[in-house]
């Protein structure tokens, strides 16, 4: 006798997601894995925004994400994410999970996550030409807004062409502070 299969459960889509909230230099960062890599880190990660969070994962992914603090699929990304906060690591190694992220969206993280290096900044124009599409630098500014893999896909290094500090959906506080900790700002003096 077969038993139906629940479409949220993560046990029997083989999807599944698991999450933790671990601490970082930048606040609490909710941090979600399926089995095919990282899928999501989220900023300021209260009871709000981790319970917002987790239902936008739930709608999209078809499951209901599960606490996992131990979880093999997290353990990687909290070594990997606190070894860059103690400046130890310049680039990330984990695998991804690109589902969160379609289109044009996709390719220009994608290419941000391959050729803008830990130190480094680019401009927004200067990365939609990477893509073959000059000109549409408000595009690439929505796709860093949309960027599921913040810290680890470093939208926080794509600037203004004027030498302006740009947006960033974690605040401009948070932006400022990992571009110092790459050394590409001066630390706060105070």
């Amino acid at each position: 006798m077969n038993t139906p299969r629940d479409p949220r459960d993560p046990q029997t889509t083989g999807q599944g997601a698991e999450w933790a909230v671990v601490d970082s230099d930048i606040g609490p960062l909710l941090l979600a894995a399926t089995r095919d890599g990282l899928v999501k880190v989220a900023f300021h990660a209260d009871a709000r925004v981790r319970d917002k969070t987790l239902e936008q994962l739930a709608a999209r992914l078809g499951c209901d994400p599960v606490e996992a603090p131990g979880s093999p699929r997290l353990a990687e990304p909290i070594r990997q994410l606190t070894a860059y906060f103690a400046g130890e690591l310049r680039e990330f190694t984990l695998d991804l999970d690109w589902t969160l992220i379609t289109g044009f969206n996709r390719e220009v993280l994608r290419e941000l996550a391959a050729g803008v290096p830990y130190g480094s900044v680019v401009g927004y124009g200067d990365l939609a030409a990477r893509v073959g599409q000059p000109g549409a630098a408000q595009a690439v500014g929505v796709a860093m807004g949309a960027n599921p893999l913040p810290v680890v896909v470093p939208c926080h290094r794509v600037v203004e062409s004027d030498g302006g500090i740009g947006g960033f959906g974690g605040g401009l506080e948070t932006k400022r502070q990992l571009l110092a900790l790459e050394g590409v700002l001066p630390q706060p003096l105070f």
